[in-house]
């Protein structure tokens, strides 16, 4: 196969060159409701090609090598007191897989416990490609599952308004979990 950067030969889909010289992850950070950071890996224009594939089955393969990238090495780096949860935003399989359940599994350490299918929407509202004001018109209705750790990290692909990491952050709070932060492998903000 070739990989889906520069088109050489690679026995995977994001050649080792590729993933160390294109794909080298610098954290940008920023603020949503209730001062609650939001730590992503990219921005968006970088991976955009690669984040798009997310409706595709290469999406899996793609999402994976990202998470091990990324999410991976930041659990491997993380400590806190006690056990916390992590929790993909509306981890739904789609196309054959979860893209936020892939991120959120390349989490799991020493001190992180990824949980899923516990923060789900109630309605099948997508926000991709709408504008602020239909995404504020057209809440998700998170419905939260129980589990028992209190402090968690919120985990999605994509930040472009905060809308979404907002509202689930909301859902969270009304039932006495504290965000500690969220972590997105790419900022969509301009």
């Amino acid at each position: 196969m070739r990989c889906m950067m520069c088109e050489r030969f690679s026995l995977t889909h994001l050649c080792s060159s590729c993933q160390e010289k294109l794909l080298t992850p610098s954290i940008h950070k920023r603020k949503i409701l209730n001062n609650i950071e939001v730590i992503s890996f990219y921005k968006y224009n970088d991976i955009k090609d690669l984040i798009h594939t997310k409706h595709t089955d290469l999406g899996y393969y793609i999402y994976s090598a990202l998470a091990d990238l990324t999410f991976k090495k930041f659990a491997s780096e993380f400590l806190f007191d006690e056990k916390i949860a992590s929790i993909g935003i509306d981890d739904r399989v789609k196309n054959g897989y979860s893209h936020t359940a892939i991120l959120n599994k390349a989490l799991k350490s020493r001190y992180i416990t990824p949980k899923y299918a516990r923060l789900r929407s109630r309605n099948d509202i997508t926000y991709s490609g709408k504008t602020k004001e239909y995404r504020m018109n057209n809440p998700r209705d998170f419905e939260l599952k129980e589990f028992k750790e209190n402090n968690v990290i919120l985990v999605d692909d994509i930040i472009t308004t905060g809308l979404t990491l907002s509202q689930a952050c909301n859902t969270l709070t009304c039932k006495g979990k504290e965000v500690l932060f969220c972590l997105t492998l790419v900022d969509a903000s301009e």
